[in-house]
């Protein structure tokens, strides 16, 4: 997991006294914990670090309405939300479901990057990739058409591991992903030409139309919840015959939700409906696990559409 995002309240008895609380938190004592955030906050009453621990506590000691009303405070310390109170506030139910805060995914991965590959792939047994380099081969065959690509991007691209999973089969890689620190770590693996730091929206729309003929997205639209405007995008990006494959997390009810992992899941029958309003062709969809998630699979869909 990444680094515990703390931001100073500017007064050092606050931090200090947070400090304390977290301490006391890992150790399990989340009654005497909340009792020093309640100080800390006293201190400094925008202490949005403060108040989103202390959210965290009273969730896990079941006290909803305290928990709901502490990431309230959080947020509002915290314009920014770079801890992503909106998304705690939202798996409570507490909000209606929407998009993540920017800033808080970029915030998150920036503080994942130094360690995002051990993790994923020693913790959390990440096989994104490879089960989307085998969807792609199985598409290709089915099409008879030969899985080789002159022009593609990675929207979402992270450290790049899934440009690796195809640096045989695309001869031109861009890379695009909302965090700097990934695009960092990207940018070391030399598997693409160019590289962008953008949203998946934001980063197709900056591209001409049937300007690439090959688009992945592989665990990015774990971070999406209205995926309709990144399909529409990618329609108008793909040249004619061009291929999109992307993962995602799934769920057996409907439309979309968001996770016990706080990432979306989307259910086939959404996924299957979005790709047909944005005129693209479904040419594979199966159940498969892209990653662990406390050592058990999480259910997910691997996905290969196709324009025209």
């Amino acid at each position: 997991m990444p680094a515990r995002l703390f931001l100073s309240s500017g007064d050092l008895i606050a931090d200090r006294r947070y400090d304390f609380a977290r301490d006391l938190q890992l150790r399990g004592d989340l009654p005497a914990a909340a009792d020093l955030l309640q100080q800390a906050i006293e201190l400094a009453p925008q202490f949005a670090s403060a108040w989103f621990t202390l959210a965290e506590i009273r969730q896990e000691l079941g006290q909803r309405d305290a928990a709901v009303e502490a990431f309230r405070r959080a947020r509002e310390a915290d314009p920014l939300d770079r801890h992503g109170a909106a998304v705690r506030l939202m798996h409570l139910g507490a909000e209606p479901l929407s998009a993540m805060p920017a800033t808080y995914v970029q915030s998150l991965f920036d503080q994942y990057a130094p360690r995002f590959e051990h993790a994923l792939l020693n913790d959390l047994h990440y096989r994104a990739p490879s089960l989307l380099f085998k969807a792609v081969l199985a598409a290709r065959n089915a099409a008879k058409k030969p899985a080789f690509f002159k022009r593609g991007i990675d929207l979402g691209c992270g450290t790049g591991l899934g440009a690796a999973a195809f640096a045989k089969n695309v001869d031109r890689f861009i890379g695009i992903d909302l965090s700097p620190g990934m695009i960092e770590k990207a940018r070391a693996s030399n598997l693409y030409a160019e590289l962008e730091v953008a949203d998946m929206v934001a980063g197709l729309a900056s591209k001409p139309d049937a300007s690439a003929d090959f688009l992945l997205a592989a665990d990015a639209m774990v971070y999406v919840a209205d995926i309709a405007p990144v399909l529409a995008e990618a329609q108008r990006v793909l040249a004619s015959g061009g291929l999109l494959a992307f993962t995602t997390e799934t769920h057996p009810g409907e439309g979309v939700i968001l996770g016990a992992g706080l990432r979306y899941a989307h259910a086939a029958a959404h996924v299957r409906a979005a790709l047909a309003a944005a005129g693209l062709k479904l040419a594979l969809l199966r159940q498969a696990s892209p990653r662990d998630e406390s050592n058990i699979p999480v259910p997910g869909l691997v996905v290969v559409a196709t324009k025209g």
